[in-house]
């Protein structure tokens, strides 16, 4: 098979949007619209991606997670002259997409489907076309009363009886990469609105007797363009929809998929069980035979089996087998916890690790920690991490004792079987086996109230 490059067209400003940034980095579950549409050209076997980019050019390059070429447009002159922009990246072997960069619910199954059909029919260009009823603002396929290809005229440009067709031009197409190379040489702006278009490129193919034809695609919605903040939350359902559906085909319960929002790029195993209202973002992993309680929020983080996660968030951090977290816990970056572990209500806890059997059941904060196994954190403990200009780290060892209202100022150490007494302030490394107290001797003033009154 022929090498297969990509370009993707996305220099427009997005006016419609009414934002200040470029329409193509806005976000749907958490991921650009622009990286969608990579990640489809890449699914579809593109080994090179250049992305045409025009208002706002460094924006765009630096809200893109992948590592593809760029090339400017200065002036938005058609979609045409985007892709003459990219002539160079073209060159003259191989096959080569043309995809947009507001299109984020195309998929990589569709876009090989269309090699694939550009290949066997020995095609010159391709269009991937679909049939809508309402089919305002696309450009029309025009066909022979033997359904063969003629042309794709832009809606402005068509007859009132050439809108009457409802086989839509989606504006994505796979070409022979010379053949493009040297249509774009004979693109001219005669048309309506002065602009370059793509299409046009067409006629000089055909002029040449080479094949060209358009594949219809029976999933419409795959082509749908984002202008506007209604376009990019009705998109966002559909791929809202499209990844929770495939959870629970894969063996998730999700209570309503209306209400509960899982990234692309998450893996859930079988028989977790996701409440409304709960935010899987970035890569996170979730094992089997979890439950994900409702109102949280987990990013980035590797959750193991049997876990349950009750109303917290959770970010970039990892959790073993059979932990509970929360309700209301916050695991900050960094933080890795053991097995068996109870990780309690309004607890926080951050760059620290947690080994297993430990406790903390409540209201304590664990920051820049070591902490080994079986230990037992009081009500109210503090890390003392911060001392105005470092970060410093705390040990407590296995089988240790943190009694109520600790403060453990870093650097420190508690030792294996050791204690701490509630209340305490504990500024001292604690031995084996010993008890730290750190509290001034409690004083009684007889009749001290008396007096007062």
């Amino acid at each position: 098979m022929s090498r297969l490059k990509a370009v993707i067209l996305a220099a427009g400003a997005g006016t419609r949007m009414k934002s200040e940034l470029p329409k193509v980095i806005h976000k749907i579950l958490g991921k650009t619209m622009l990286d969608y549409v990579i990640e489809a050209a890449m699914e579809a076997g593109a080994e090179d991606i250049v992305v045409v980019v025009g208002h706002e050019s460094e924006i765009v390059k630096k809200e893109i997670s992948y590592n593809v070429e760029f090339v400017l447009q200065e002036e938005q002159l058609g979609t045409g002259h985007a892709v003459m922009m990219a002539k160079d990246f073209i060159g003259d072997e191989g096959n080569v997409l043309i995809l947009f960069g507001d299109t984020p619910l195309i998929t990589g199954d569709t876009l090989a489907k269309m090699v694939d059909y550009h290949i066997r029919h020995n095609n010159a260009a391709t269009l991937l076309s679909t049939i809508v009823e309402d089919p305002t603002g696309y450009g029309r396929i025009i066909r022979d009363e033997s359904n063969t290809f003629i042309k794709s005229i832009e809606h402005k440009d068509a007859t009132e009886k050439e809108k009457m067709v409802k086989e839509i031009n989606s504006g994505m197409y796979c070409f022979d990469a010379k053949e493009l190379n040297n249509a774009l040489d004979y693109l001219t702006n005669d048309n309506a609105q002065g602009e370059y278009y793509l299409p046009d490129t067409l006629k000089t193919i055909m002029a040449k007797h080479l094949n060209v034809n358009a594949m219809i695609s029976d999933i419409s919605e795959d082509i749908l363009g984002v202008n506007s903040r209604v376009q990019l939350y009705q998109a966002g359902q559909i791929m809202q929809q499209r990844i929770n559906y495939k959870h629970m085909d894969n063996g998730v319960t999700i209570i309503n998929p209306l209400c509960t929002y899982i990234s692309k790029d998450a893996c859930i195993n079988s028989d977790t069980i996701i409440y409304p209202n709960s935010f899987i973002e970035g890569k996170t992993i979730i094992g089997n035979n979890c439950i994900i309680g409702s109102n949280s929020k987990i990013v980035n983080s590797n959750i193991g089996n049997n876990i349950n996660v009750e109303s917290s968030t959770i970010l970039d951090s990892s959790i073993s087998d059979n932990t509970n977290v929360g309700p209301y816990a916050y695991i900050r970056p960094n933080s890795h916890i053991g097995s068996n572990v109870k990780i309690g209500d309004f607890v926080e806890i951050k760059n620290s690790s947690v080994g297993d059997n430990t406790k903390v059941a409540h209201l304590t904060y664990i920051g820049d920690a070591d902490v080994g196994k079986n230990v037992n954190f009081g009500c109210g403990t503090v890390v003392v991490n911060y001392d105005g200009v470092n970060k410093n780290r705390t040990v407590i060892e296995d089988n240790a004792f943190i009694g109520c209202n600790t403060n453990l100022v870093s650097p420190v150490k508690v030792n294996n079987n050791a204690y701490t007494a509630a209340g305490s302030t504990i500024t001292k490394d604690v031995p084996e086996y010993s008890l730290g107290i750190g509290r001034a001797r409690q004083v009684n003033i007889q009749d001290w109230v008396r007096k007062k009154r």
